[in-house]
Protein backbone atom coordinates (compact mmCIF):
# COMPACT_ATOMS: atom_id res chain seq x y z
CA UNK A 1 0.00 0.00 0.00
CA UNK A 2 1.12 3.59 -0.60
CA UNK A 3 2.28 6.38 1.62
CA UNK A 4 0.47 9.58 2.56
CA UNK A 5 -0.38 10.49 -1.04
CA UNK A 6 -3.59 8.50 -0.70
CA UNK A 7 -5.01 4.98 -0.68
CA UNK A 8 -4.53 2.64 -3.62
CA UNK A 9 -6.77 -0.13 -4.94
CA UNK A 10 -6.59 -3.42 -3.09
CA UNK A 11 -4.38 -6.07 -4.65
CA UNK A 12 -6.08 -9.24 -5.84
CA UNK A 13 -6.33 -11.77 -3.03
CA UNK A 14 -5.38 -9.25 -0.35
CA UNK A 15 -7.67 -9.13 2.73
CA UNK A 16 -9.86 -6.04 3.01
CA UNK A 17 -8.78 -3.97 6.01
CA UNK A 18 -11.25 -1.53 7.55
CA UNK A 19 -10.10 1.29 9.85
CA UNK A 20 -12.99 1.59 12.31
CA UNK A 21 -13.52 4.56 14.61
CA UNK A 22 -14.50 2.73 17.79
CA UNK A 23 -15.40 5.88 19.76
CA UNK A 24 -18.56 7.92 19.37
CA UNK A 25 -21.16 5.17 19.11
CA UNK A 26 -24.04 6.10 21.41
CA UNK A 27 -24.37 2.50 22.59
CA UNK A 28 -20.82 2.51 23.93
CA UNK A 29 -17.98 0.01 23.48
CA UNK A 30 -20.23 -3.01 24.06
CA UNK A 31 -22.15 -2.25 20.85
CA UNK A 32 -18.90 -1.69 18.94
CA UNK A 33 -17.33 -4.92 20.19
CA UNK A 34 -20.37 -7.01 19.32
CA UNK A 35 -20.78 -5.32 15.92
CA UNK A 36 -17.17 -5.87 14.90
CA UNK A 37 -17.49 -9.47 16.06
CA UNK A 38 -20.52 -9.98 13.82
CA UNK A 39 -18.74 -8.54 10.80
CA UNK A 40 -15.65 -10.70 11.34
CA UNK A 41 -17.84 -13.78 11.85
CA UNK A 42 -19.18 -13.49 8.29
CA UNK A 43 -16.20 -15.58 7.25
CA UNK A 44 -15.13 -13.30 4.42
CA UNK A 45 -11.53 -12.22 3.98
CA UNK A 46 -11.88 -9.21 6.28
CA UNK A 47 -9.68 -7.47 8.83
CA UNK A 48 -10.55 -4.61 11.20
CA UNK A 49 -8.25 -2.07 12.85
CA UNK A 50 -10.30 -0.58 15.70
CA UNK A 51 -9.24 2.88 16.88
CA UNK A 52 -10.26 3.75 20.42
CA UNK A 53 -9.45 3.17 24.06
CA UNK A 54 -7.81 -0.21 24.44
CA UNK A 55 -9.11 -0.54 28.00
CA UNK A 56 -12.70 -0.49 26.67
CA UNK A 57 -12.05 -2.75 23.67
CA UNK A 58 -10.14 -5.56 25.33
CA UNK A 59 -12.67 -8.17 24.22
CA UNK A 60 -11.68 -7.52 20.60
CA UNK A 61 -8.16 -8.81 21.15
CA UNK A 62 -9.57 -12.33 21.33
CA UNK A 63 -10.96 -12.08 17.80
CA UNK A 64 -8.78 -13.22 14.95
CA UNK A 65 -8.42 -10.52 12.33
CA UNK A 66 -8.99 -7.60 14.70
CA UNK A 67 -6.32 -5.20 15.94
CA UNK A 68 -6.94 -2.51 18.55
CA UNK A 69 -5.05 0.76 18.03
CA UNK A 70 -4.86 3.13 20.99
CA UNK A 71 -6.53 6.44 20.08
CA UNK A 72 -8.22 7.89 23.18
CA UNK A 73 -9.43 11.22 21.77
CA UNK A 74 -13.14 11.68 21.04
CA UNK A 75 -14.59 14.47 18.88
CA UNK A 76 -18.13 15.09 20.08
CA UNK A 77 -21.13 16.06 17.99
CA UNK A 78 -21.27 19.57 19.44
CA UNK A 79 -17.66 20.44 18.55
CA UNK A 80 -16.73 22.45 15.46
CA UNK A 81 -15.43 19.64 13.22
CA UNK A 82 -12.78 21.46 11.20
CA UNK A 83 -11.04 22.96 14.22
CA UNK A 84 -11.32 19.71 16.18
CA UNK A 85 -9.92 17.52 13.39
CA UNK A 86 -7.02 19.90 12.79
CA UNK A 87 -6.06 20.15 16.45
CA UNK A 88 -6.70 16.62 17.76
CA UNK A 89 -4.20 14.30 16.12
CA UNK A 90 -4.89 11.58 18.69
CA UNK A 91 -8.64 11.53 18.11
CA UNK A 92 -9.92 8.14 17.03
CA UNK A 93 -11.53 9.40 13.81
CA UNK A 94 -8.40 11.37 12.84
CA UNK A 95 -6.15 8.36 13.45
CA UNK A 96 -8.49 6.03 11.56
CA UNK A 97 -8.70 8.33 8.53
CA UNK A 98 -4.91 8.73 8.50
CA UNK A 99 -4.56 4.96 8.61
CA UNK A 100 -6.35 4.71 5.26
CA UNK A 101 -4.42 7.60 3.74
CA UNK A 102 -1.13 6.05 4.82
CA UNK A 103 -2.02 2.70 3.30
CA UNK A 104 -2.45 0.47 6.33
CA UNK A 105 -6.22 0.14 5.79
CA UNK A 106 -8.38 0.16 2.66
CA UNK A 107 -11.45 2.01 3.97
CA UNK A 108 -12.78 4.09 6.85
CA UNK A 109 -16.00 3.53 8.82
CA UNK A 110 -17.31 5.46 11.81
CA UNK A 111 -20.50 5.72 13.92
CA UNK A 112 -19.17 8.92 15.52
CA UNK A 113 -19.79 12.59 14.78
CA UNK A 114 -20.94 13.00 11.18
CA UNK A 115 -19.19 16.34 10.79
CA UNK A 116 -15.91 15.05 12.22
CA UNK A 117 -16.04 11.90 10.08
CA UNK A 118 -16.64 13.84 6.86
CA UNK A 119 -13.97 16.40 7.72
CA UNK A 120 -11.34 13.83 8.70
CA UNK A 121 -12.08 11.79 5.58
CA UNK A 122 -11.84 14.81 3.30
CA UNK A 123 -8.58 16.03 4.84
CA UNK A 124 -6.92 12.60 4.81
CA UNK A 125 -8.26 10.95 1.65
CA UNK A 126 -8.62 14.05 -0.58
CA UNK A 127 -11.06 14.51 -3.45
CA UNK A 128 -10.90 12.78 -6.78
CA UNK A 129 -9.46 15.03 -9.46
CA UNK A 130 -11.97 17.67 -10.61
CA UNK A 131 -14.57 16.74 -7.98
CA UNK A 132 -15.76 19.99 -6.48
CA UNK A 133 -17.71 18.65 -3.53
CA UNK A 134 -17.95 15.13 -2.11
CA UNK A 135 -21.53 14.00 -1.52
CA UNK A 136 -23.03 11.92 1.25
CA UNK A 137 -25.04 9.09 -0.30
CA UNK A 138 -27.52 7.04 1.71
CA UNK A 139 -29.42 3.93 0.65
CA UNK A 140 -33.11 4.37 1.44
CA UNK A 141 -34.94 1.09 2.06
CA UNK A 142 -37.97 0.97 -0.24
CA UNK A 143 -40.64 -1.50 0.96
CA UNK A 144 -41.76 -3.73 -1.86
CA UNK A 145 -38.68 -3.11 -3.99
CA UNK A 146 -35.75 -5.50 -4.36
CA UNK A 147 -33.12 -2.81 -3.82
CA UNK A 148 -32.79 0.55 -2.06
CA UNK A 149 -32.98 4.00 -3.60
CA UNK A 150 -29.74 5.98 -3.42
CA UNK A 151 -30.24 9.58 -2.20
CA UNK A 152 -27.48 12.18 -2.41
CA UNK A 153 -26.47 14.63 -1.13
CA UNK A 154 -27.78 13.67 2.32
CA UNK A 155 -26.00 16.40 4.25
CA UNK A 156 -22.43 17.07 3.18
CA UNK A 157 -23.23 20.35 1.35
CA UNK A 158 -26.05 22.53 2.62
CA UNK A 159 -25.42 25.01 -0.21
CA UNK A 160 -24.81 23.79 -3.73
CA UNK A 161 -24.50 24.97 -7.33
CA UNK A 162 -25.92 23.31 -10.41
CA UNK A 163 -22.51 21.88 -11.31
CA UNK A 164 -22.38 20.20 -7.90
CA UNK A 165 -25.71 18.47 -8.52
CA UNK A 166 -24.48 17.32 -11.92
CA UNK A 167 -21.43 15.74 -10.32
CA UNK A 168 -23.58 14.17 -7.62
CA UNK A 169 -25.60 12.51 -10.39
CA UNK A 170 -22.49 10.92 -11.88
CA UNK A 171 -21.11 9.95 -8.47
CA UNK A 172 -24.41 8.31 -7.54
CA UNK A 173 -24.72 6.52 -10.86
CA UNK A 174 -21.22 5.08 -10.57
CA UNK A 175 -21.85 3.89 -7.01
CA UNK A 176 -25.18 2.31 -7.94
CA UNK A 177 -23.49 0.40 -10.75
CA UNK A 178 -20.58 -0.77 -8.61
CA UNK A 179 -22.08 -1.41 -5.18
CA UNK A 180 -25.79 -1.90 -5.84
CA UNK A 181 -25.27 -3.85 -9.08
CA UNK A 182 -27.70 -1.73 -11.11
CA UNK A 183 -26.62 -2.10 -14.72
CA UNK A 184 -28.00 1.23 -15.95
CA UNK A 185 -29.14 3.34 -12.96
CA UNK A 186 -32.02 5.73 -13.57
CA UNK A 187 -31.04 9.11 -12.16
CA UNK A 188 -33.65 11.69 -11.16
CA UNK A 189 -33.56 15.18 -9.68
CA UNK A 190 -35.66 15.84 -6.57
CA UNK A 191 -38.05 18.71 -7.25
CA UNK A 192 -41.61 19.93 -6.71
CA UNK A 193 -42.90 18.79 -10.09
CA UNK A 194 -42.06 16.56 -13.01
CA UNK A 195 -41.78 19.42 -15.52
CA UNK A 196 -38.25 20.56 -16.37
CA UNK A 197 -38.98 24.17 -15.40
CA UNK A 198 -40.47 23.32 -12.01
CA UNK A 199 -38.46 23.96 -8.87
CA UNK A 200 -35.85 26.41 -7.64
CA UNK A 201 -33.39 28.16 -9.92
CA UNK A 202 -30.81 25.61 -8.77
CA UNK A 203 -33.01 22.67 -9.73
CA UNK A 204 -33.95 24.13 -13.12
CA UNK A 205 -30.31 24.82 -14.01
CA UNK A 206 -29.24 21.35 -12.89
CA UNK A 207 -32.03 19.76 -14.92
CA UNK A 208 -30.92 21.58 -18.04
CA UNK A 209 -27.30 20.47 -17.57
CA UNK A 210 -28.19 16.86 -16.80
CA UNK A 211 -30.57 16.61 -19.76
CA UNK A 212 -27.73 17.68 -22.06
CA UNK A 213 -25.16 15.39 -20.43
CA UNK A 214 -23.98 11.95 -21.50
CA UNK A 215 -22.89 8.81 -19.70
CA UNK A 216 -25.83 8.44 -17.29
CA UNK A 217 -29.54 7.69 -17.71
CA UNK A 218 -31.16 10.92 -16.55
CA UNK A 219 -34.94 10.52 -16.30
CA UNK A 220 -35.90 14.05 -15.23
CA UNK A 221 -37.49 15.34 -12.04
CA UNK A 222 -39.09 13.27 -9.30
CA UNK A 223 -41.35 14.53 -6.52
CA UNK A 224 -40.85 13.69 -2.87
CA UNK A 225 -43.96 11.50 -2.74
CA UNK A 226 -42.46 9.30 -5.47
CA UNK A 227 -39.05 8.99 -3.86
CA UNK A 228 -39.54 5.40 -2.70
CA UNK A 229 -41.85 4.30 -5.50
CA UNK A 230 -39.15 2.74 -7.67
CA UNK A 231 -39.26 5.44 -10.34
CA UNK A 232 -35.53 6.12 -9.97
CA UNK A 233 -32.48 4.27 -8.67
CA UNK A 234 -30.55 7.45 -7.80
CA UNK A 235 -32.13 10.69 -6.59
CA UNK A 236 -30.06 13.88 -6.52
CA UNK A 237 -30.54 17.04 -4.48
CA UNK A 238 -28.58 19.55 -2.38
CA UNK A 239 -27.40 18.55 1.08
CA UNK A 240 -29.90 20.70 3.00
CA UNK A 241 -32.90 19.29 1.16
CA UNK A 242 -31.47 15.78 1.23
CA UNK A 243 -30.85 15.79 4.98
CA UNK A 244 -34.32 17.16 5.74
CA UNK A 245 -35.81 14.52 3.43
CA UNK A 246 -33.84 11.72 5.08
CA UNK A 247 -34.79 12.73 8.62
CA UNK A 248 -38.41 13.20 7.61
CA UNK A 249 -38.51 9.67 6.21
CA UNK A 250 -36.86 8.24 9.34
CA UNK A 251 -39.21 10.16 11.63
CA UNK A 252 -42.31 9.21 9.65
CA UNK A 253 -41.32 5.54 9.62
CA UNK A 254 -40.88 5.63 13.39
CA UNK A 255 -44.19 7.43 13.96
CA UNK A 256 -46.15 5.09 11.69
CA UNK A 257 -44.54 2.06 13.31
CA UNK A 258 -45.51 3.34 16.75
CA UNK A 259 -49.09 4.03 15.62
CA UNK A 260 -49.41 0.53 14.18
CA UNK A 261 -48.13 -1.03 17.41
CA UNK A 262 -50.55 1.06 19.48
CA UNK A 263 -53.47 0.14 17.22
CA UNK A 264 -52.57 -3.56 17.43
CA UNK A 265 -52.86 -3.39 21.24
CA UNK A 266 -56.05 -1.35 21.41
CA UNK A 267 -58.41 -4.25 22.08
CA UNK A 268 -58.96 -8.02 21.92
CA UNK A 269 -59.80 -8.03 18.21
CA UNK A 270 -56.85 -5.79 17.44
CA UNK A 271 -54.57 -8.11 19.40
CA UNK A 272 -55.76 -11.06 17.33
CA UNK A 273 -55.26 -9.15 14.09
CA UNK A 274 -51.87 -7.95 15.25
CA UNK A 275 -50.80 -11.52 15.96
CA UNK A 276 -51.77 -12.53 12.44
CA UNK A 277 -49.92 -9.59 10.94
CA UNK A 278 -46.86 -9.84 13.17
CA UNK A 279 -44.62 -11.63 10.62
CA UNK A 280 -45.42 -9.15 7.85
CA UNK A 281 -45.07 -6.15 10.16
CA UNK A 282 -41.78 -7.49 11.47
CA UNK A 283 -40.40 -7.77 7.96
CA UNK A 284 -41.58 -4.24 7.18
CA UNK A 285 -40.01 -2.87 10.36
CA UNK A 286 -36.75 -4.61 9.53
CA UNK A 287 -36.70 -3.15 6.01
CA UNK A 288 -37.14 0.38 7.42
CA UNK A 289 -34.48 -0.03 10.12
CA UNK A 290 -31.53 2.34 9.42
CA UNK A 291 -29.20 -0.33 10.82
CA UNK A 292 -29.86 -2.47 7.75
CA UNK A 293 -28.06 -0.14 5.32
CA UNK A 294 -24.98 0.58 7.44
CA UNK A 295 -25.17 4.35 7.06
CA UNK A 296 -24.04 6.64 4.25
CA UNK A 297 -20.96 6.65 2.06
CA UNK A 298 -19.00 9.79 1.21
CA UNK A 299 -18.60 9.77 -2.56
CA UNK A 300 -16.04 11.73 -4.55
CA UNK A 301 -12.99 10.93 -2.43
CA UNK A 302 -9.86 8.98 -3.37
CA UNK A 303 -10.78 6.38 -0.77
CA UNK A 304 -13.84 4.78 0.81
CA UNK A 305 -15.42 6.45 3.86
CA UNK A 306 -18.65 5.26 5.50
CA UNK A 307 -20.53 7.58 7.85
CA UNK A 308 -22.64 5.44 10.17
CA UNK A 309 -25.51 6.20 12.53
CA UNK A 310 -24.40 7.15 16.01
CA UNK A 311 -27.44 5.32 17.38
CA UNK A 312 -26.50 2.11 15.56
CA UNK A 313 -26.83 -1.18 17.38
CA UNK A 314 -24.46 -4.12 16.87
CA UNK A 315 -25.98 -5.01 13.50
CA UNK A 316 -25.67 -1.40 12.37
CA UNK A 317 -21.98 -1.37 13.31
CA UNK A 318 -21.47 -4.66 11.47
CA UNK A 319 -23.23 -3.28 8.40
CA UNK A 320 -21.03 -0.17 8.41
CA UNK A 321 -18.01 -2.43 8.13
CA UNK A 322 -19.70 -4.63 5.53
CA UNK A 323 -20.64 -1.62 3.41
CA UNK A 324 -17.09 -0.26 3.51
CA UNK A 325 -15.65 -3.66 2.61
CA UNK A 326 -18.12 -4.13 -0.25
CA UNK A 327 -17.23 -0.72 -1.68
CA UNK A 328 -13.54 -1.71 -1.65
CA UNK A 329 -14.12 -5.13 -3.19
CA UNK A 330 -16.26 -3.69 -5.97
CA UNK A 331 -13.75 -0.92 -6.70
CA UNK A 332 -16.28 1.89 -6.37
CA UNK A 333 -13.61 4.61 -6.25
CA UNK A 334 -11.88 3.39 -9.40
CA UNK A 335 -15.17 2.95 -11.25
CA UNK A 336 -16.33 6.41 -10.19
CA UNK A 337 -13.07 7.94 -11.42
CA UNK A 338 -13.50 6.19 -14.77
CA UNK A 339 -17.08 7.42 -15.23
CA UNK A 340 -16.13 11.00 -14.37
CA UNK A 341 -13.23 10.96 -16.83
CA UNK A 342 -15.25 9.34 -19.60
CA UNK A 343 -18.18 11.73 -19.21
CA UNK A 344 -16.07 14.87 -19.01
CA UNK A 345 -18.25 16.16 -16.18
CA UNK A 346 -15.22 16.64 -13.94
CA UNK A 347 -13.47 18.87 -16.47
CA UNK A 348 -16.67 20.81 -17.14
CA UNK A 349 -17.17 21.45 -13.45
CA UNK A 350 -13.60 22.60 -13.04
CA UNK A 351 -13.99 25.04 -15.93
CA UNK A 352 -17.18 26.45 -14.45
CA UNK A 353 -15.53 26.85 -11.05
CA UNK A 354 -12.66 28.76 -12.61
CA UNK A 355 -14.99 30.91 -14.67
CA UNK A 356 -17.35 31.85 -11.81
CA UNK A 357 -14.50 32.52 -9.40
CA UNK A 358 -12.73 34.78 -11.87
CA UNK A 359 -9.61 32.62 -12.23
CA UNK A 360 -7.32 33.68 -15.04
CA UNK A 361 -7.12 30.19 -16.49
CA UNK A 362 -9.65 27.38 -16.52
CA UNK A 363 -8.48 23.77 -16.42
CA UNK A 364 -8.40 21.98 -19.74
Amino acid sequence: MPGPTGPSPRSEGEPVVIAFDALGAEGGPEVVVEGIGRAIADGEDLRVRAFGRAADLGALTALEGVEVVEAPGLIANDEEPVAAVRSRENASIVRAAADVAEGRSHALASPGSTGATMTAALFALKRLRSVQRPALAVQLPAPGLDRPVLLLDAGANSDARASHLVQFAYLGSAFAQAALEVESPRVALLSVGAESKKGSALTVAAHEALAAGEGIEFTGNIEGRELLSGGADVVVTDGFTGNVTLKTIEGTAGAVGGAVRAAARSGPRALLGGALLRPALGALRSSLDPDQTGGAILLGLRGVAVVGHGSAGPEGVANQIRLAARAVRQETVERTRTLLERSGVGRAAARERARTSGDAEAPA
